[in-house]
């Protein structure tokens, strides 16, 4: 399984039969300017983790281009749907064997709403199975207790975290939440897109290294395999 970071909390995943895309902030994004053409990217599924604009700025752009489904809670699932996108609707706790493996939604502490003020029901993050690999995509979220007993059912591969405090966890609780979670491998997302979420990623490392775990913060377009 190859996952590209696109920026922000924008991930390309690509799995032996399909191409995922997570939360596409790419055009908003100075950070990915002329790294990133939204153009090539053609995803099968797009997973969508809360409403927010730096998470959906270029959903309905590339998923006419691409005819790619959509999956998110209820709420935006339906948001889409009624601007005749092809949807999956998910809530949390549920889960979805699609052609590429399979999807659980889980719990996440944030808020979730459009742009256009419009509810984005309540957010959640992705637990991915595919290729005999478990990932936990966390979304925008807070530390909590949930994330507990996610190593009751899957033995992860990778936690992917946000890291740039502010509106999501900083940095000391991301490693709290990768020792809930029982994974050593984290791969940092959500961080210093904009001034209140930028990082010292040396200091990061090294406190994620202290603890006896490993950070990827991978360069907008580089990637990782799992």
């Amino acid at each position: 399984m190859k996952i590209t970071f696109l920026g922000h909390a924008t991930l390309l995943i690509k799995t032996t039969t399909s191409t995922i895309l997570i939360d596409p902030f790419i055009s908003g994004n100075e950070l990915a300017a002329g790294k990133i053409d939204l153009n090539d990217l053609k995803p099968d599924f797009i997973l969508l983790t809360h409403a927010h604009q730096d998470h959906v700025l270029d959903v309905e752009l590339i998923a006419k281009n691409s005819g790619a489904t959509i999956v998110s809670n209820y709420e935006i699932a339906t948001y889409y749907a009624n601007k005749g996108f092809t949807t999956h609707p998910m809530n949390h706790g549920g889960s979805w064997n699609f052609n590429f493996g399979k999807l659980k939604y889980v719990n996440a502490i944030h808020t979730s709403s459009f742009a256009d003020g419009t509810y984005g029901g309540q957010p959640g993050g992705f637990i991915l199975s595919a290729d005999e690999k478990h990932i936990y995509i966390a979304g925008d979220t807070a530390l909590h207790m949930d994330m507990k007993l996610i190593p009751y059912t899957y033995e992860l591969d990778l936690a992917i975290l946000p890291i740039g405090d502010n509106f999501t966890m900083g940095i000391e609780d991301a490693i709290f939440a990768s020792d809930f979670v029982e994974c050593d491998t984290v791969l940092g997302y959500h961080y210093d897109t904009f001034g209140f979420i930028k990082i010292d990623h040396e200091a990061a490392k090294k406190q994620f290294s202290t603890a006896d775990k490993k950070l990827y913060l991978l360069e907008i377009g580089k990637s990782i395999l799992i």
